[in-house]
């Protein structure tokens, strides 16, 4: 397994320290369960899709919780009575999970909807109005204001 070695980065960054702590941490976590498949889809600078696929599962046997910065995903089924059922064969995943998605700051979730065994989960970035860099008037009296769609700001 390949150890991240984040040293060199943080002793020239300030205020990064989360961001190379999650690093390390995905690092570490790859459990290698893949389990259920999803995708994550960027819909448009500010608008995100992930889309989980879990068939078999009802509305009322997911679990979404989102936090400051994390997005947890939890599926449980009820166990099935063995006696009650006379499987031949099973292929079908019948066991609870539980998908953890960190966000970035200002992420949040918008709305979530279950079609066709396709979990869809839309998120959606709101950078607050303080935080959007602002057209700085030299020798103006005139009130800041927000600059829309400029390329110069970082995200």
């Amino acid at each position: 397994m390949t150890r991240l070695d984040f040293t060199p980065y943080r002793r020239t960054t300030v205020g990064f320290d989360r961001l190379f702590d999650l690093l390390e941490r995905q690092a570490r976590a790859q459990t290698g369960d893949n389990y259920p498949p999803f995708n994550i889809e960027r819909r448009s600078d500010d608008q995100y899709r992930i889309t989980l696929a879990v068939a078999g599962f009802k509305p009322d046997e997911l679990d979404i919780t989102a936090q400051q910065n994390l997005l947890v995903v939890k599926g449980h089924k009820a166990d099935i009575d063995p006696a009650s059922r006379q499987f031949l064969h099973i292929g079908i995943a019948n066991r609870g999970f539980e998908r953890r998605f960190e966000l970035a700051d200002f992420v949040r979730v918008e709305s979530a909807d279950l079609a066709d065994g396709l979990l869809m989960i839309d998120l959606l970035r709101e950078v607050p109005e303080a935080m959007k860099p602002k057209k700085v008037l030299i020798g103006g009296q005139a009130p800041l204001s927000v600059i829309d769609g400029g390329s110069s700001a970082a995200a």
